[in-house]
């Protein structure tokens, strides 16, 4: 890289730090689970990856790319009940499950892992669309439960 622009990336990091983000690539990799320490609802959970830094690798969340299931918080009682069931689906496939895996992991705008979770061989994502617990969604405007 031609060392003005070099300088200028680096100038562009240190008065927006999110610039930083621009340099690295868009998918980071696969890495298997030690723990999953919690489970919000049927595609956000938290996990715990040993062989990263505490800071990066502990209680870190992840929502499940690809996916979208109903929100616990929705005021529409229907909906509660959808998001209920959903998250019970994914609190028992992934406490049922002995090899559990991030694939394709990269970072949402909440600074999330976003990656697709894999259990023993099988991707959460397309579990939860074939029991009819989520929708596709890969960004933009979330599709009405």
């Amino acid at each position: 890289m031609h060392p003005f622009v070099l300088r200028l990336t680096f100038l562009a990091c240190l008065l927006h730090p999110a610039a930083l983000w621009a340099l690295e690539p868009s998918v980071f990799g696969n890495v298997r689970i030690d723990e999953v320490s919690s489970i919000y609802d049927g595609d956000t959970l938290r996990v715990t990856i040993r062989d990263w830094p505490a800071v990066a690798g502990q209680r870190v969340p992840v929502r499940v790319y690809g996916i979208d299931t109903p929100e616990m918080r929705d005021k529409r009682p229907r909906v509660r009940e959808l998001a209920r069931r959903a998250k019970q689906f994914s609190v028992s496939q992934l406490r049922n499950g002995k090899r559990i895996e991030l694939r394709q992991i990269r970072r949402d705008k909440y600074f999330r892992l976003l990656a697709e979770v894999w259990i023993d061989g099988r991707s959460l994502g397309d579990l939860l669309l074939k029991a009819g617990l989520a929708k596709v969604y890969t960004g933009g405007t979330k599709s009405p439960w």
